[in-house]
């Protein structure tokens, strides 16, 4: 008689951001008395999941930063220049995560490397996981939330001007919102 030894292999499973049903987004005071919000069409990542531990799961996002969209040329003009993005020298963001540690029953503290203009800083993403779905044509879908706040200075965004009533033109603090949907890879 022999005994044969089973092993279970981890569920590692790969998931690719799908543009069109996901968005990035930032929100930033402006004058003191406003937000200004925008995004980025341009979103481009994956996700290596792992089914039996999420806490060992990776991602990995690249933002093309001539995509960002504010509503307002002027605007976008000059955040894509040197002044801010300087996307001719500085044409992506990147975020890789390093950790994940679960904070709830579908919550997740997700810690990574954001790079902007060349800088690399240690940020942490509020995650909540919506859940998971096929669509009418058999692709599985998993979607998520997730936020964080950064200061811009932080990342060589230094630009700003003075108001003559006190304060500045653009606040240092940028809130970052993510809706993401992560398609299955077959």
């Amino acid at each position: 008689m022999t005994a044969t030894a089973t092993t279970t292999q981890p569920q590692v499973t790969t998931w690719t951001i799908d543009p069109a049903h996901t968005s990035v987004e930032f929100a930033v005071r402006h004058m003191m008395i406003s937000t200004v919000k925008g995004r980025f069409a341009d979103v481009q990542g994956t996700l290596t999941f792992d089914e039996a531990d999420p806490t060992r799961s990776t991602v990995d996002v690249t933002i093309a930063t001539a995509s960002v969209d504010t509503r307002s040329e002027q605007r976008d003009g000059h955040l894509k220049s040197a002044d801010f993005f300087d996307v001719e020298k500085f044409p992506a963001i990147r975020f890789t995560s390093t950790r994940v540690t679960k904070t709830g029953s579908d919550s997740y503290d997700l810690v990574g490397n954001l790079t902007i203009r060349d800088v690399t800083r240690e940020v942490t993403l509020k995650v909540e996981d919506q859940g998971r779905g096929t669509t009418p044509w058999g692709q599985v879908q998993a979607g998520f939330t997730a936020s964080t706040r950064v200061d811009r200075k932080d990342f060589g965004l230094t630009w700003n001007q003075a108001l003559e009533a006190g304060g500045v033109l653009v606040a240092d603090e940028v809130k970052i919102s993510v809706e993401v949907e992560f398609t299955k890879a077959a």
